[in-house]
């Protein structure tokens, strides 16, 4: 029987913020299965600091996914995509109750979602591609000083099934990937409060948090053809947290 675990030679993969931790976990994985990859970053400050390392069949670039024209020119730099990966987010805690900062969390983490995917359309329809969003667990389970952040991954769920609905007459599957806690450089001020580190490594099945390269492996499987059945789907990577 032949194995559907593999990436299809010639395979392109954007990962969009892939500069950040997760986003660098996942552009290591799609090329060390084969893939090349393009992983952006918001500005060049992002590319400087970014985990990722050159390596043959990478390429970095900048994009602010909040801007039509630079999305338009991006897209425009490629001739063959076989999956998208939308990770580019923001959150900013206890400052979302401003109206100004709300707005823009959800214009970064839930607008910027379907700009790219809404741009990268065309392009995924030609080689029946894959749409791999990162959701959040937040997307479940609220917390109280990032309201922006928890309403903006709720949205890209239910972006998720929309576009999956709609796009698969494109051929094109739509899924999303949901961490749990991760260890990353958005949550490294909180991982000094050792008590509360321990007391969300305790409720995972694990007793541990996750790490980026935890959720990279989720990502490459639904742009697999052992996952051509799996559109619409949310699949968690949170050691448990929630089965509890």
């Amino acid at each position: 029987m032949t194995s559907n675990f593999y990436l299809a030679p010639g395979f392109h993969a954007v990962v969009i913020g892939g500069a950040g931790d997760i986003g660098a976990a996942i552009s290591n994985q799609f090329c060390d299965l084969g893939a090349t990859v393009t992983a952006t970053g918001a500005n060049e400050v992002d590319l400087a600091r970014t985990l990722l390392k050159p390596r043959a069949g990478l390429t970095l670039a900048t994009l602010d996914v909040t801007d039509d024209a630079a999305i338009t020119s991006f897209v425009g730099q490629h001739k063959r995509v076989d999956a998208l990966v939308n990770c580019a987010g923001i959150l900013v805690r206890d400052k979302e109750f401003e109206i100004e900062i709300f707005m823009k969390v959800l214009d970064v983490n839930l607008t910027g979602t379907f700009r790219t995917c809404r741009a990268f359309h065309a392009l995924l329809a030609e080689t029946k591609g894959s749409i791999v969003n990162i959701a959040s667990m937040n997307a479940t389970l609220a917390l109280p000083r990032i309201p922006a952040y928890c309403a903006s991954k709720g949205g890209v769920v239910m972006l998720t099934k929309a576009l999956a609905l709609k796009w698969a007459e494109d051929g094109i599957r739509v899924n999303a990937v949901a961490p749990g806690y991760i260890e990353t450089a958005i949550n490294a001020a909180g991982r000094t409060d050792l008590a509360h580190y321990q007391r969300i490594a305790d409720r995972t099945a694990f007793k541990r948090w996750g790490r980026p390269e935890d959720i990279a492996g989720a990502v490459a499987f639904l742009c697999m053809p052992a996952s051509q059945y799996a559109t619409g789907t949310v699949v968690a990577v949170d050691g448990g947290f929630l089965a509890g």
